[in-house]
């Protein structure tokens, strides 16, 4: 069959741009490309007839002769002359199209990179997270080079193309149908070759700096809880974006108080006279103090709520609440005086219905040896 007009294959004007051209061949490939139609051989020879149509048409040596002789003009046989520059642009478009497939393409040339995010374990204590607090933190990051402004070129030199891959980053060698696109080995993808350092960063186009930042601790955090602290991580590479910086929240032990999500816990130590006949006990919370009344015959275990007196979490409606745990004391460093008392004491209470845990636990053990 004989070829159609390279000009109808694309669907362009005989007038069209250079970017018209390109963009009506990447919109085309991409519709007949061979990854996107397995097995359909209709879309593998349009792949290919579009192919041969941009390879013409985008060089302008064999776009003119192919205006003046039509087919003729561009003969296969000839194609291997002055190809240099319309391989260039159908590598060009050709890469456009694998990036839009594949998530690859031109920006892969560039090589620009996102800075890498930083972590910052920071230390408080309870009672700066439940109320909230402001701090101050001084953190080690990647920066850009004040010297030379990130390029990695020595003051007053610039860096020059990279004459292997002619700035792109990338290198292509034919095979077959295909052409395989590899990271450039001389200027590792970034298109440029700094033929003078910078002597403060070597070249990296970034140093190693300490900066102090002003952190706001919301109130109600948590263990592990983490605040972003957008672009404040390592600078980018050849003029990427900064990453961020976590600032991960670890939580002081209290002298008092265990945290529980939004409620507190404590041990409330009562002496065993307060146990039997019952008093008032006064206690701390975060806000102040707090006075307890313990009824008589009190006994360790028993767990005392004060409700809103825990803390109010970032994510919570209502604060949570105080747990009192009681600890009956036994006195320690008795006087012979105060030895003779428990004993008198003791000897009162022979009676079991002043020691009723004690007469259900004696009672058990017999069931168990079957007494």
């Amino acid at each position: 069959m004989p070829k159609r007009d390279y000009y109808e294959v694309l669907g362009v004007a005989r007038g069209a741009s250079e970017d018209e051209i390109k963009k009506a061949f990447r919109k085309l490939a991409m519709k007949y490309h061979p990854d996107r139609n397995p097995g359909d051989k209709s879309a593998e020879e349009k792949f290919k007839e579009v192919k041969e149509a941009f390879d013409v048409l985008s060089d302008p040596n064999k776009r003119a002769a192919y205006d003046h002789y039509g087919h003729a003009g561009v003969d296969p046989s000839m194609a291997g002359a002055g190809a240099g520059a319309g391989f260039r642009d159908f590598a060009d478009a050709f890469s456009d199209i694998f990036g839009d497939i594949f998530g690859t393409g031109r920006g892969s040339r560039s090589q620009v990179y996102r800075g890498a995010d930083l972590r910052y374990n920071l230390e408080i204590s309870l009672e700066e997270a439940a109320r909230g607090t402001e701090t101050k933190i001084r953190v080690p990051v990647m920066a850009t080079c004040d010297a030379c402004g990130g390029s990695g070129a020595e003051a007053g030199t610039q860096p020059v193309t990279c004459p292997t891959c002619g700035g792109y980053g990338q290198v292509r060698m034919q095979q077959g149908f295909f052409s395989i696109q590899q990271t450039c080995p001389r200027c590792h993808g970034s298109g440029r070759i700094i033929t003078k350092p910078c002597s403060h960063c070597h070249g990296e186009g970034r140093v190693k700096k300490h900066k102090t930042l002003s952190v706001r601790i919301p109130a109600g955090v948590d263990e592990g809880d983490r605040i972003r602290l957008s672009g404040e991580g390592e600078a980018g590479i050849n003029g990427g974006p900064p990453g961020d910086l976590y600032v991960q929240i670890h939580i002081k032990p209290h002298p008092v108080f265990t945290r529980e999500g939004d409620h507190l816990h404590c041990e409330m130590p009562i002496s065993i006279v307060t146990a039997a006949l019952g008093g008032e006990v006064t206690i701390p919370t975060l806000d102040g103090q707090a006075v307890i009344k313990i009824p008589p015959e009190t006994q360790t275990g028993k767990v005392f709520r004060l409700r809103g007196k825990g803390i109010k979490g970032v994510r919570s409606r209502e604060p949570g609440d105080l747990l009192c745990h009681v600890v009956v004391e036994t006195p320690v460093n008795l006087t012979e005086r105060q030895k003779a008392l428990l004993r008198e004491f003791e000897a009162c209470c022979k009676e079991d219905k002043h020691h009723p845990r004690a007469k259900s636990f004696m009672d058990k053990v017999k069931e168990f040896f079957g007494q």
